[in-house]
């Protein structure tokens, strides 16, 4: 699979196609529109293009859904800015792309344990469950986070090839898994999953939303099994299925243009 990864990488980086006009911007549109749909988001693809590209809405859908759009694609480009200039993970940085994903959505948490505000990025101050599971108490939050830090600044200057889908992939996993904040977990560690990416100018990654429910199926195996391979190789699978889509785009284009009246 990982020698299949590398031969569509370089057959995908020989076409240039990162070199065309906005095709970035276009990457980056389309990764939003999946990384919101995986979060229940109601907005098309073309919605969320024409949105990002004129701030036009799409008549009828929920004003949140598109917040929700515009504040990802503000910590997308927040995420690039930073990954080109060689910035290291750490706690404030992470906090202010998750506050850049909430930011016009998010709110004042009263728990037991204090209060927080999900549109400032603030680290949650009370206990999370989801899907018959707990994730780390939060008093020990910011303990883990410094040390997913450390572990993937000792690694991000040093890998090479496949082993940078291989980090990216762990960040993600620890990430989510961390679930440092009340909402936006998902498309925060979707988004330093692709700033490994960027730090290293390698294409970037999208998870598809069609492929939601083995997306959550590799999260949990991984955890059930102690195995970080289960999700490398997932997103792995992911990273192939976009080099095959593009590539196949652009052998339709380089057939021709033909004329139809």
């Amino acid at each position: 699979m990982w020698q299949d990864l590398e031969k569509l990488r370089e057959k995908y980086l020989i076409l240039g196609l990162q070199n065309s006009i906005d095709y970035e911007k276009f990457c980056m549109i389309s990764i939003v529109y999946n990384s919101s749909k995986i979060e229940g988001c109601s907005l098309s693809e073309a919605d969320t293009k024409i949105l990002i590209e004129n701030d036009i809405t799409a008549k009828g859908k929920p004003l949140r859904d598109h917040l929700m759009i515009k504040n990802h694609y503000n910590a997308f480009l927040l995420i690039k800015d930073k990954a080109l200039k060689k910035e290291k993970l750490s706690i404030d940085l992470i906090k202010e792309v998750n506050a850049n994903v909430m930011n016009s959505t998010g709110e004042i948490v009263k728990s037991i344990g204090g209060e927080f505000d999900t549109s400032h990025g603030d680290i949650r101050c009370a206990q999370v469950y989801v899907d018959k599971k707990y994730f780390p108490d939060y008093k020990k939050i910011t303990e883990l986070i410094k040390r997913l830090c450390t572990a993937v600044n000792e690694r991000i200057d040093k890998v090479k090839n496949s082993n940078i889908v291989k980090l990216s992939a762990d960040l993600h996993y620890n990430l989510v898994n961390i679930h440092p904040f009340s909402d936006g977990n998902g498309r925060t560690s979707r988004l330093f999953m692709n700033y490994i990416q960027l730090y290293h100018q390698e294409p970037l990654i999208k998870v598809f939303t069609e492929d939601r429910s083995e997306y959550i199926s590799a999260l949990n195996k991984t955890e059930e099994k102690e195995n970080p391979d289960i999700f490398r190789e997932f997103i792995c699978k992911q990273q192939i299925k976009f080099y095959k889509a593009e590539i196949n785009k652009f052998s339709k284009l380089d057939s021709g243009f033909t004329l139809l009246m």
